[in-house]
């Protein structure tokens, strides 16, 4: 790496952080403080129902569907409830990763 290359400014900031927004039934990923990217859910008796994942405009390619994909599969195994992948995002993320999350996860009929 040249010198100029390391002074360039990293296009993906750092500041990233997630939560679980029980009151809009979404988790969100903040990038820099802006909201980044969204997955919305359905809270069911002894399931968690993961709807649809929505990137916002301008942070398209980072990878942080991804991350947040990865956050909420984690929250839902510890809660102690188990997956229902209705979003084609996360039933391909589940797809290329089925582990540890596979043995948690009740596909849909209709996928």
């Amino acid at each position: 790496m040249s010198v100029n290359e390391a002074l360039e400014s990293d296009p993906f900031d750092a500041t990233v952080r997630m939560t679980r927004n029980d009151a809009r039934h979404r988790y969100e990923l903040y990038a820099a403080e802006e909201l980044a990217v969204i997955i919305t859910f359905k809270d069911l008796p002894g399931h968690i129902d993961l709807v649809h994942t929505i990137g916002q405009p301008g942070f398209e390619g980072r990878g942080l569907a991804k991350v947040l994909a990865r956050y909420a599969l984690d929250d839902v195994v510890a809660s102690g409830k188990r997956i229902i992948p209705h979003c084609s995002y996360v039933a391909r993320f589940l797809e290329k990763h089925p582990d540890p999350y596979l043995q948690y996860t009740d596909f849909p009929e209709d996928a």
